[in-house]
């Protein structure tokens, strides 16, 4: 379990798996991210090459958000395929992805994080320069979706990167 002032950040069990689909699909969201199916997300779970967290509010147990990582062992790589937050402008994002990056460095010992996000993503592309993400480009119409193709922005951090930013304080 991962911890932050106001979240626990858990692995996810088959038991929540509804949750998460519900936050996938809310309209607020689904333009965002790639939905999975219930059984994608019992896969992930199960796979080592993956973790499947929720985020759990200390203050009443409500389960505000999550997030899928994805693990390359050989390469030392993270990649942060998907976060959602359901409760959204508290600065739930913020705490929960700054403790991912904290455990793909300091637990998983990556060289690399990184994530891709579609260039309307205001909100996340603000957040990832925030705390200190480089925008290395852009993957032009990599996706299709029910809006056409589409861009991907890939944003990364390497390992020399967060341990220079986290002397500074």
């Amino acid at each position: 379990m991962l911890e932050t002032k106001r979240l626990e950040i858990i692995e996810a069990t088959d038991d929540y798996i509804d949750r998460i689909i519900e936050m996938e699909s809310h309209p607020e969201n689904r333009d965002f991210i790639w939905m999975g199916t219930f059984e994608e997300h019992q896969s992930e779970i199960r796979d080592k090459n993956h973790i499947l967290w929720v985020f759990r509010a200390k203050k009443d147990a409500k389960i505000v958000g999550y997030a899928l990582a994805r693990l390359d062992w050989k390469s030392e790589r993270f990649e942060l395929r998907r976060i959602v937050i359901a409760d959204k402008g508290r600065g739930y994002g913020e705490e929960s992805i700054k403790a991912i990056i904290k455990y793909a460095f300091e637990e998983f010992r990556a060289n690399r994080f990184w994530l891709d996000t579609y260039p309307d993503n205001h909100v996340g592309i603000s957040l990832y320069a925030k705390i200190g993400l480089k925008k290395e480009g852009i993957l032009r119409h990599n996706y299709k979706s029910s809006r056409g193709y589409e861009d991907q922005i890939i944003y990364s951090m390497l390992k020399d990167e967060y341990f220079k930013n986290k002397k500074k304080g």
